[in-house]
């Protein structure tokens, strides 16, 4: 009765024990400077615009963001002086355009340029209402507060300090608690 049943158990005990010797090639060598994630596919739906999903984000809070830009490619240094800082609250819906824009949901420096041209692969919807600005000072710094807790993602752009050469667009996953202050480097 139980004959039958003892080829297949043994065939299962192989592949496992096979699997189990199977050689893991570990975690991916480090990219250079600027790491370029190949382009995602085209969204076939996913996490759709949902302005209710972002209404934790409109709540008063006593966090902050201090952040600054240290960004280097090789010897030359990055400046965000006078640009543009986004804060983005994390959602479903924002977090599939993180990934379509910059490969990663976590953190990304990648040539603005390519973020660009990834728009049109990213979900629609307009988070505007509920995204937090501010500028980066001329020491590289910015500053967000009165943050409920929760997780966001800062963005902005830099370009060489020394002139020419390509803007880079960075992003990171801050996570805010406690009415703390989180310092975040780009």
């Amino acid at each position: 009765m139980f004959a039958p049943r003892l080829p297949l158990l043994g065939a299962l005990a192989a592949a496992l024990l096979a699997s189990a010797c199977t050689p893991s090639l570990g975690p991916p060598p480090p990219g250079g400077p600027v790491s370029r994630p190949p382009p995602p596919p085209p969204m076939n739906g996913g996490a759709k615009f949902s302005a209710q999903d972002f209404a934790w984000s409109q709540r008063a809070g006593a966090n902050i963001i201090a952040g600054r830009v240290t960004y280097r490619q090789g010897a030359a240094r990055y400046t965000c002086a006078g640009s543009a800082v986004v804060l983005t609250p994390e959602t479903p819906w924002s977090s599939r355009r993180m990934a379509a824009l910059y490969g990663s949901t976590t953190a990304a420096a990648l040539p603005a340029d390519e973020v660009r041209a990834r728009t049109p692969n990213a979900p629609a919807g307009d988070a505007g209402p509920y995204v937090k600005r501010t500028t980066c000072d001329d020491a590289d710094q910015f500053a967000f507060g009165g943050l409920p807790d929760g997780a966001w993602y800062a963005i902005t752009v830099a370009r060489p300090a020394a002139g020419g050469g390509q803007t880079v667009a960075l992003m990171k996953r801050v996570v805010v608690r406690g009415g703390r202050t989180t310092p975040v480097v780009l």
